[in-house]
């Protein structure tokens, strides 16, 4: 097939992803745009698992303060070099997760990270609500596991799905954005201030 520069335009407003991955990602599809897409998602896989040991000791601090001024959120997000740092895209891809942590309230960055008294209540109260619905023990048991699992995808904010995009994870855009820019980046913390909240 023929990939023409109006179908390589096409996937790099998609994607943002360089033109020669594009045409080489559409030439690998035959033309597809949606196997296309899928490709350069998993090539920006391949790449955040490489870098995923390196450094992260520079970055920058982003806030989003929601309108009315009583919701505010301040993120740190690391990366390896000043130079990606200082770009336009790294800045809005830590604009992008500060605006989602004021949305989502997330417990915590990973799972490993959730407080042991956090998930040791939760589990109690899905225990007792598996109890109370007079299941076998091991159905229950099964029931609890299945809703930590779930309770630990929505409170964790890597496994939270992204407000603007839910068919993307906040993992899967930071694989997309350490893909593009070829340096590992990390979320290292944050904190989420709200009026009249402890």
């Amino acid at each position: 097939m023929n990939i023409t520069s109006q179908m390589v335009k096409d996937l790099r407003d998609k994607t943002a992803a360089g033109m020669m991955d594009c045409k080489k990602a559409l030439t690998e599809t035959n033309g597809d745009m949606e196997k296309a897409v899928d490709l350069l998602r998993q090539k920006g896989l391949a790449v955040a698992a490489k870098r995923a040991g390196r450094a992260t000791s520079e970055g920058v601090i982003e806030t989003y303060i929601h309108a009315g001024g009583k919701l505010g959120v301040m993120v740190e997000l690391g990366c390896e070099t000043d130079f990606v740092a200082k770009t336009d895209a790294f800045r809005e891809f830590a604009r992008d997760v500060a605006m989602h942590i004021a949305a989502t309230n997330p417990v915590s960055i990973s799972r490993d990270e959730v407080p042991e008294s956090v998930l040791t209540r939760e589990k109690d109260i899905y225990i007792q609500q598996a109890m109370d619905s007079g299941k076998p023990a091991n159905i229950a048991e099964k029931m609890v596991e299945g809703k930590i699992e779930k309770f630990l995808a929505e409170v964790c904010l890597l496994e939270q799905k992204y407000v603007k995009n839910p068919d993307l994870s906040i993992q899967d855009l930071l694989n997309e954005v350490v893909g593009k820019m070829g340096e590992n980046i990390s979320i290292k913390r944050f904190a989420r201030f709200q009026v009249g909240v402890e």
